[in-house]
């Protein structure tokens, strides 16, 4: 930054974007101009320290994982992973993977995909692009903390628009659109919803896709639980609405292969460069291993046959999870989700959701997301991906700390 060189003063200019500049022998101090703090990721902070520290971890949104057996099991094929190269792979992700994913999003080509080191890197390194769009993001809240986290990183300004729960979690549209007529460049938003496994219905992506469009404004679609549906058709994608959307998506959730850290992002072709770029200041590649494996993943019949796997786990521990709620006697008010391996539920107990947490954490040795994590309180988000016995029994002891709150009060 500031420093001596060759007896003279070096100081330097930051930009967000564009070219570094550096200025030299100039008699200023450096001043940054943009200021970047670590705005904490509250729920990312909590698993990451706890899910591997508890008997039974009610905090994923993903189905349980398939081991690399079982996967190459679900592909029919023979295998050998022993004569993968450990070298750097193709940055971009292989032509093959490329296409594979390409295949899933009506008139994209490889040339629309990059493929990234997990969701995460994909959703960083759009954000990182739609930072140089403008300061201002309209945030479809509640929502995964990831992308509002960095905004308020970075200084932006977040707008939040609300999700409706008296409308099944549909979007205030009033609401998006002071926060587009206020400066809002671009609209975040995930579908199918974490927390609330809530999908947008058609009439809401047409209200979505035409009041961004009006506007001029991007769209970043997080559609990482899309192929995770308990009922009905699979989720449609933004891709393609128009011009402005960037949609990102991963193997972690509807997959079950969080494991691989194997994500991409679909752009128009013309950026899809510009961001690839970006990625050589972060991992550089993706692994080698998780391309080949993900590869596998997604050829069509493996992918068919991951997809009936998941969603038969949805299905069927929905209905255990239901069963456990109706027999809770008015505890909780929940819409059951439409995707991905999550309730999102409102209790009635005097305490709150950090607190109570922290209590099923320490005394049940159980791990679930408090609401006041997406910012409301007297929430939860209950994982129930997990294997039959072991959610029952994660339930089984919510329910006793339920039942002791309700006697200490």
């Amino acid at each position: 930054m500031q420093g001596v060189q060759g007896g003279h003063h070096v100081t330097g200019r930051v930009y967000i974007t564009g070219r570094p500049r550096y200025d030299r022998a100039l008699p200023v101090p450096f001043v940054p101009e943009v200021s970047v703090r670590y705005s904490p990721f509250r729920m990312e902070r909590w698993q990451s320290t706890w899910e591997h520290r508890v008997e039974i971890n009610l905090s994923e949104s993903g189905v349980h994982p398939l081991t690399v057996d079982e996967l190459v099991a679900l592909s029919g094929r023979d295998v050998d992973l022993g004569a993968t190269i450990l070298g750097y792979g193709q940055s971009n992700g292989s032509d093959e993977l490329r296409a594979l994913v390409a295949a899933q999003y009506d008139g994209a080509s490889d040339a629309s995909i990059l493929v990234t080191t997990g969701g995460a890197e994909a959703n960083f390194t759009s954000f990182w692009h739609l930072l140089s769009e403008g300061g201002t993001a309209a945030v479809i809240v509640p929502t995964y903390g990831q992308v509002p986290g960095l905004l308020e990183s970075f200084g932006c300004r977040v707008v939040p628009v609300p999700l409706r729960e008296s409308e099944g979690w549909q979007p205030d549209f009033d609401a998006l659109e002071r926060a587009l007529a206020d400066g809002a460049s671009y609209v975040l938003v995930t579908n199918p919803n974490n927390p609330t496994g809530a999908v947008l219905s058609r009439a809401s992506m047409d209200a979505l896709v035409e009041t961004t469009e009006r506007h001029g404004a991007w769209i970043l679609a997080d559609e990482v639980y899309a192929g995770a549906e308990s009922h009905g058709e699979r989720t449609p994608s933004f891709w393609g609405r128009h011009e402005r959307v960037l949609v990102t998506n991963s193997l972690s959730k509807a997959y079950g292969l969080p494991g691989l850290r194997l994500g991409w992002i679909v752009a128009p072709p013309a950026l899809v460069e510009d961001l690839w770029g970006r990625t050589d200041y972060t991992t550089i590649a993706p692994a080698s291993v998780s391309d080949r494996l993900a590869c596998l993943a997604l050829e069509p019949a493996t992918r068919a046959r991951i997809g009936e796997r998941t969603r038969g786990i949805v299905r069927k521990n929905l209905g255990v999870l239901r069963e456990w709620m109706d027999a809770q006697a008015g505890r909780f008010r929940y819409r059951p989700p439409d995707a991905g391996a999550i309730c999102y539920a409102h209790y009635d107990a005097p305490v709150g959701s950090s607190d109570f947490a922290e209590t099923l954490r320490t005394e049940k040795s159980v791990l679930v997301v408090p609401g006041d994590h997406f910012g409301m309180d007297r929430y939860l988000r209950l994982g129930f991906g997990n294997p039959e016995d072991e959610l029952l029994e994660g339930l089984d002891r919510i329910r006793a700390a339920f039942d002791a709150v309700g006697r200490d009060e």
